[in-house]
């Protein structure tokens, strides 16, 4: 093993807390103060995490996400709405500097996702990077269709039989790269379908036909129960494998906790921010 990182292991936090530690471990990493570091959460409560540039009020069905008891936050990454329910959620935070870290967003994917590649052998699961080869595919990931993250896979995203499992979305601030994503281990299709706006009822049913055929979960493939700790230690061993590094576990100090827990409020539970586009 090379260089050790940290690691800060799975806890369910509020969705603004989990935005906010993201944001202070980016900026705590570009003033020099941690070494890269890797993370993974939960959501409590499930929670619709929305993009950094995506129109609220014309894509979200604000009233279901109130009647399912979500929590709802904008993320500081682009990309489209997620649900996160019942996934591993990870977080990586590295330097653009780092050795061998593509300058290239697309190609940083590469190199973030090895962890993820090796977290589903792991699990026995043959995943692969998807890989756009037609123009058509390449102009879809510029023009996406549908608001709901899972309906395709980007470059570089990681696919099981064909459909996609894992989804990422990245931002570069301060010479930092934070790259943040969903594993899936079970998903419910319809309470996901019922979050969105559509034109007509017919167009939902074709929307939600199409993602049958786009996007799986870890359970689906595996065809047995997996649990949350199984996914866990793998795709812990994943990332040290992917990186070459040790990971040492991290807590939080109290004065870090309080960081995180001010910017949660003052920013992330803010309707000015979540609510603004």
């Amino acid at each position: 093993m090379g260089e050790t990182w940290r690691f800060i292991d799975f806890e369910y936090h509020s969705p603004s807390f989990n935005m906010a530690l993201d944001e202070a471990l980016l900026e705590w990493h570009s003033q020099g103060k941690i070494p890269p570091t890797i993370r993974f959460y939960g959501w409590k409560p499930a929670t619709l995490s929305i993009g950094y540039f995506q129109k609220i009020h014309k894509e979200i069905n604000i009233e279901k996400v109130k009647k399912y008891g979500l929590g709802l936050v904008r993320r500081l990454t682009g990309g489209r709405a997620v649900l996160h329910d019942q996934e591993l959620t990870y977080s990586v935070i590295v330097s653009e500097n780092y050795p061998d870290m593509p300058k290239s967003v697309t190609e940083a994917y590469r190199v973030i996702s090895q962890g993820l590649l090796y977290g589903f052998q792991e699990l026995g699961l043959n995943a692969y990077f998807s890989v756009p080869k037609t123009e058509e595919e390449k102009e879809n990931l510029k023009n996406p269709r549908s608001s709901v993250c899972f309906d395709a896979p980007s470059w570089y995203e990681l696919v099981l039989e064909g459909k996609k499992v894992a989804g990422s979305a990245q931002t570069r601030q301060k010479g930092v790269i934070l790259q943040h994503g969903s594993i899936l281990i079970d998903l419910d299709e319809n309470k996901l379908f019922d979050l969105f706006l559509y034109p007509n009822e017919r167009v939902r049913e074709r929307m939600q036909r199409g993602f049958k055929n786009k996007a799986v979960t870890i359970q689906d493939v595996a065809k047995r129960e997996v649990s949350l700790e199984e996914v866990r230690q793998a795709f812990k061993k994943g990332f040290e494998r992917g990186f070459e590094i040790e990971l040492e576990p991290y807590e939080l100090t109290p004065q870090e906790l309080d960081e995180v827990n001010h910017l949660a409020v003052t920013k992330y539970e803010n309707d000015e921010w979540n609510f603004s586009r």
